[in-house]
């Protein structure tokens, strides 16, 4: 039978702070394998899922590296497991089953159940004399897990390399924890993981693509990246200016192969600011992006304002963000395949300036190290629409916990608006025949005017949830200077 599934338990971080691990890791391998010439992208941590926006009554869908694996919550130990979402019987997909009343995950095709340890605990077609559920065969397999950060971690390699891997943590908010303030957000994106890694390593975008966002073109100028060190296990580097012209002082970024990266900013009129970006690698061209905006503020006003956002609310915003560059980067990783992939970027990318740096640091680390998530595979024609590469719903509502909830009640909220302004529009004939009252009739349909907005702004508010923005703020006509 499968040996139980090494799992790594430590605090998960609550909704505004981050939270030390309660243990230290025993990790002593570096992540890729110990080929030194090889980063074998098997071995090593990938995030799958905030903690948070898990179900623990119901098996969650994921695909990792192109392997569908279903989470679930098992309560006899208080941990999540990780198995191939596949039934070893007849191959049925476990993820479409559920948490049983004896705490198992069962199969929605023939009721075979299985315990965290991928172990099979009853097949219900059996005899009673036989015991087929004692066979290898029986198995499913299952995968290590890790909780760091509020981040449920899966090793997709070999099961007894794991808890000697370094989990790939942000390590300053280790740092001083309880001073961190931290909003996150995900989305599964229509491009691969390392193209991501490439736009998020690259500072200099920011002012033309978020123009009007988080970005403005009034702000860009040289951009002298410096790479201080390099090796298999990622590299840092510094922009000793800074953004916004040097005003909010020195940059530091981490690159943590093979896929989590920060920027790190300390000013003294805003405080400590991070960027951090994890990329996992769902299939060829999609990947879940994971990120997450620390701040140590300087004054304890913005720090409230953070904590009294609600989550849902700043994941409209966010998407926002990241849907200035979702079409042209589903494009560009396509036209730098057909110009010989990474091996050939310095043919394909014209990189003159220092700006491109940890975009020529991050391609020399893949080549180097022959890093290949999808071997053998390419990047199929894209027959995506500009709406489908906009699609908010089944790239993130659907999988947050605070936006699926969010969304729910705006539906109920806007029902119960619809029925209340019906009910006003029907009793304005019915005052207007048994009373003479005018000032009661024109209260009924003021609030019958108001009602329709509420239900009106409300509809546009749904709307986000679904699709984004088909036109970037960027491209928007700028108003006429006086």
């Amino acid at each position: 039978m499968t040996a139980t599934s090494p799992k790594i338990d430590t605090t998960i971080s609550n909704t505004s702070t981050l939270e030390t691990p309660n243990n230290t890791s025993v990790a002593s391998m570096s992540a890729g394998g110990n080929d030194l010439n090889r980063f074998d992208v098997l071995e090593a941590w990938y995030p799958v899922h905030y903690v948070r926006d898990l179900d623990k009554l119901a098996p969650t869908k994921f695909t990792l590296l192109g392997q569908d694996i279903v989470i679930w919550w098992d309560n006899s130990t208080q941990s999540f497991s990780v198995f191939e979402d596949k039934c070893p019987h007849r191959l049925a997909p476990l993820s479409e089953g559920r948490i049983n009343e004896d705490g198992l995950l069962e199969c929605p095709y023939h009721g075979w159940t299985f315990a965290p340890s991928g172990e099979c605990q009853t097949i219900p077609q059996q005899a009673a004399h036989l015991q087929a559920q004692t066979s290898k065969r029986a198995c499913v397999k299952s995968f290590p897990t890790s909780i760091y950060q509020g981040l449920l971690f899966v090793y997709p390699g070999k099961p007894e390399n794991a808890p000697s891997t370094k989990v790939p943590i942000v390590e300053p908010l280790d740092e001083t924890v309880d001073d961190w303030v931290c909003i996150d957000t995900f989305r599964d994106l229509p491009y691969d993981a390392l193209t991501l890694m490439e736009n998020v390593l690259d500072a200099s975008h920011v002012p033309y693509t978020h123009h009007r966002s988080v970005g403005n073109r009034t702000n860009a100028g040289p951009v002298e990246l410096e790479v201080v060190e390099a090796g298999k296990q990622g590299f840092k580097g510094k922009w000793e200016e800074g953004p916004r012209r040097g005003t909010l002082g020195r940059q530091d970024t981490t690159f943590v192969a093979p896929g989590l990266m920060w920027h790190d900013i300390t000013s003294k009129q805003f405080g400590r600011t991070m960027t951090v970006v994890y990329a996992t690698p769902i299939r060829k061209g999609e990947c879940r992006l994971f990120a997450r905006f620390p701040f140590k503020f300087s004054s304890p006003i913005p720090r409230l304002i953070f904590k009294l956002t609600p989550r849902w609310y700043s994941h409209i915003g966010q998407n926002n963000v990241l849907e200035d560059d979702q079409i042209f980067l589903h494009f560009q990783e396509r036209y730098l395949e057909q110009a010989g992939g990474s091996p050939n970027y310095a043919k394909a990318f014209y990189l003159p300036t220092a700006a491109d740096a940890f975009v020529t640091q991050l391609r020399q680390w893949v080549n180097q190290y022959k890093v290949e998530f999808f071997p053998g595979q390419t990047l199929q024609e894209s027959k995506k629409t500009r709406e489908q590469l906009m699609e908010r719903y089944h790239s993130h509502t659907v999988h947050c916990g605070s936006c699926s909830k969010a969304l729910a009640n705006i539906k109920k909220i806007r029902t119960a608006i619809a029925f209340t302004g019906a009910i006003s529009w029907a009793l304005i004939p019915i005052l207007n025949q048994f009373t003479s009252n005018t000032i009661a009739t024109s209260i009924i349909s003021l609030s019958f005017l108001v009602v329709g907005f509420t239900w009106f702004q409300l509809g546009k508010l749904e709307h986000k949830f679904y699709h984004g923005r088909l036109i970037p703020p960027r491209n928007l006509p700028e108003k006429p200077k006086k």
